[in-house]
């Protein structure tokens, strides 16, 4: 398990709130992804300028590296029936598929989780997928197998893309129209509950534009979970404890990211995802290691980043860890006036919403 080492601070968690009209909710992404406004933040001095996305070109130099997190949503919200001990359907239930555990065994939220204890068995898409609970967890949440005809050829992806929908954020009410929309464009490695939102903004032709500017594009891959977006509920910031995410950083890409920094290029991560990736894979010396392990990093003012430059990220939920993340980078004091500027222009907020650069 890897852990960060933070400094102890007085914050509270009201120190991160701020008022946001619900008309600011972005509830469908930009017609054209890099069309979205993009927020180029001093992160020292607090300055700010508005620009579009695509424009983020103009804030790159050759020999930078822009850290992707190339982890792919799966369709992971699935509904099915209870099953009875004399084989008949009974109550509708819903699942959330959180974690992989092992080949085809998961952490799910189950609505209604009461009903389903030890030993329950659901029935998904007509019994096309089947899941036993085998352990429920002291946070509630269910250890599930999933069973299916294999001799199809089918793997459990498969079957999720023909019968499951995409996982949104309850604060997005309006239906989605194409599963890509919710995808990077570089999404690769299935496992994700929800997508590092950041990279929802760059298409394939702003990448080869940034590429023949001479700026390195590396791949790192955090499934992202639900833990990531929960409320901090301790009045006291220090007190929340996060849920633990799989990632891994490949030999090629570290290899990349720390020759850029031998030779003066800056980390610029795409998403808090891939910024904690990257402080969570580095030593002291700011040395980014190839590795494959879980992670709970909390980062939050006080502590001192070693691996990453400047950061993309979205604007993100009033008292969330990802804005007490993103006000470490910066100053609590700065990242809250971007935030209120940003409702004062009316930016769009939150996974479909428009983009911040901090440098």
């Amino acid at each position: 398990m890897i852990r960060n080492e933070l400094t102890q601070t007085n914050l509270k968690t009201a120190d991160f709130y701020y008022d946001l009209p619900e008309e600011l909710i972005a509830q469908h992404p930009t017609e054209k992804r890099d069309e979205a406004r993009l927020m180029v933040l001093d992160r020292k001095t607090g300055e700010i300028a508005h620009r579009i996305f695509r424009n983020v070109t103009e804030y790159l130099r050759p020999g930078d590296v822009l850290v992707v997190n190339d982890s792919k949503v799966i369709p992971a919200r699935i509904y099915g029936k209870k099953v009875h001990a004399d084989g008949q359907e009974g109550a509708e239930c819903e699942f959330l598929l959180l974690r992989q555990r092992a080949l085809d065994r998961w952490e799910t939220i189950v609505r209604p989780g009461r009903r389903l204890k030890e030993g329950a068995v659901v029935h998904f898409g007509d019994g096309l997928l089947r899941a036993t609970v085998c352990e429920v967890t002291e946070d509630g949440n269910r250890i599930v197998e999933f069973d299916y005809d294999r001799t199809t050829g089918r793997n459990l992806y498969a079957i999720l893309d023909e019968i499951g929908r995409m996982p949104l954020p309850p604060y997005i009410t309006e239906e989605l129209k194409r599963n890509e929309d919710y995808q990077t464009v570089y999404a690769r490695e299935e496992g994700s509950a929800a997508a590092p939102t950041a990279g929802l903004h760059f298409t394939k032709e702003l990448l080869q534009k940034i590429e023949a500017m001479g700026v390195t594009i590396a791949p790192v891959m955090l499934h992202v979970g639900l833990g990531t977006f929960r409320p901090v509920k301790a009045e006291n910031i220090t007190d929340h404890v996060m849920h633990s995410e799989f990632f891994t950083v490949t030999e090629e890409s570290a290899e990349k990211i720390n020759r850029a920094r031998k030779n003066g290029g800056r980390i610029i991560a795409v998403g808090t995802t891939a910024c904690r990736t990257l402080e969570s894979a580095s030593d002291e010396s700011g040395t980014v290691h190839a590795m494959c392990d879980d992670t709970g990093i909390f980062i939050y003012p006080g502590y001192r980043f070693k691996a990453v430059d400047a950061l993309i990220t979205n604007f993100h939920l009033p008292e969330s860890t990802l804005i007490m993340l993103i006000s470490a980078f910066s100053d609590r004091d700065i990242i809250m006036n971007a935030y209120r500027t940003a409702v004062e222009e009316k930016y769009r907020f939150f996974s479909f919403g428009d983009a911040m650069l901090i440098e």
